[in-house]
């Protein structure tokens, strides 16, 4: 029988910058246009009315979505361990994922244009198991570059059994 996973109350839990709220939410807004721009195309091009109910409700599903993000935005955190860094995200459906240091095979830092005029980077870190990729957006760039260095080492010295 396998362990529950512990999640003590009494940690730290990093969470990613505020300023990920604008990358996530303008990547949302331009996503949403084009959609509710190629339904409309639909909609007018076949002069099918009940049509634009569904355009219509995508639009709404799209802003309720933007409206949540700096909420869903708050919910991604992580923490680093004593032999794994666990990260979480997610209101509804809550996601954690414990990801050992010694089985860390590629820490990597990507910086998209909008993110990287904020100064943010992405943090993904990858092991043989595909299930356990995780992605940390929205850190600022010197804390990106620092934990891959500090993950970089820690995964180092666990592999060679230190």
């Amino acid at each position: 029988m396998t362990e529950r996973l512990d999640l003590p109350e009494i940690t730290t839990w990093h969470r990613v910058s505020p300023r990920y709220v604008v990358v996530d939410i303008v990547g949302g807004i331009v996503f949403g246009l084009i959609v509710v721009g190629a339904a409309s195309a639909v909609a007018y091009f076949t002069a099918v009315s009940w049509l634009w109910l569904i355009v219509t409700a995508i639009a709404i599903v799209f802003i309720i979505t933007i409206a949540l993000t700096p909420r869903r935005v708050r919910s991604i955190g992580y923490q680093l361990r004593d032999d794994d860094v666990l990260f979480r995200r997610g209101i509804l459906y809550q996601r954690f994922v414990a990801v050992p240091y010694g089985r860390m095979q590629l820490v990597d830092i990507n910086r998209g244009p909008l993110a990287r005029a904020l100064g943010l980077s992405e943090l993904k870190f990858v092991t043989a198991a595909a299930a356990t990729s995780v992605v940390i957006p929205g850190l600022a760039e010197a804390d990106a570059e620092e934990l891959r260095d500090r993950l970089v080492a820690l995964a180092e010295s666990r592999r060679a059994g230190l």
